[in-house]
């Protein structure tokens, strides 16, 4: 449901989130992760534990750049030793151009949902650049997280 405020769309993730997302457990293998990202063509899996809390996030690069690279075995590790345990996260109701700029802000390209302490959406940047009717759109969030690329 879209909320009309002075004549403009204020679009609310939940407008925009996809619902059915494809998650992991902590304990599944890389393996496992890596099939899982190239049988649904995405590049990032929520890690939710068996209560649907969400604690990391794994991506196609997490699992290249900490099991691939290092010659471990991706059979044998666990998704917990190779995830991002920093999550950042939205509400359901957030506004597109608030979580836009949260992206931005937090050099991310997929946001997940959370209602109640779990996982209930995940919004990307090609999300909102479909559907965005802000001021601060996804083509202002990529260009802030692609200008502030930091090397470690």
């Amino acid at each position: 449901m879209n909320h009309q405020i002075k004549g403009s769309f204020i679009m609310k993730l939940k407008d925009i989130m996809s619902q059915n997302v494809i998650k992991i457990h902590p304990q599944e293998s890389v393996a496992v992760a890596a099939r899982l990202l190239a049988n649904h063509n995405i590049g990032v899996l929520p890690v939710c534990n068996s209560d649907g809390k969400i604690c990391g996030m794994v991506t196609d690069r997490d699992l290249v750049t900490r099991c691939m690279a290092s010659g471990r075995c991706a059979e044998t590790v666990k998704v917990r030793d190779v995830m991002t345990g920093r999550i950042i996260s939205a509400s359901p109701d957030m506004d597109a151009g608030v979580a836009a700029h949260l992206m931005g802000r937090q050099q991310v390209r997929r946001l997940p949902v959370m209602e109640n302490g779990k996982l209930c959406g995940m919004v990307s940047l090609g999300d909102l650049a479909v559907r965005e009717q802000t001021s601060y759109d996804a083509a202002d969030a990529l260009g802030e997280i692609s200008s502030n690329i930091s090397y470690r």
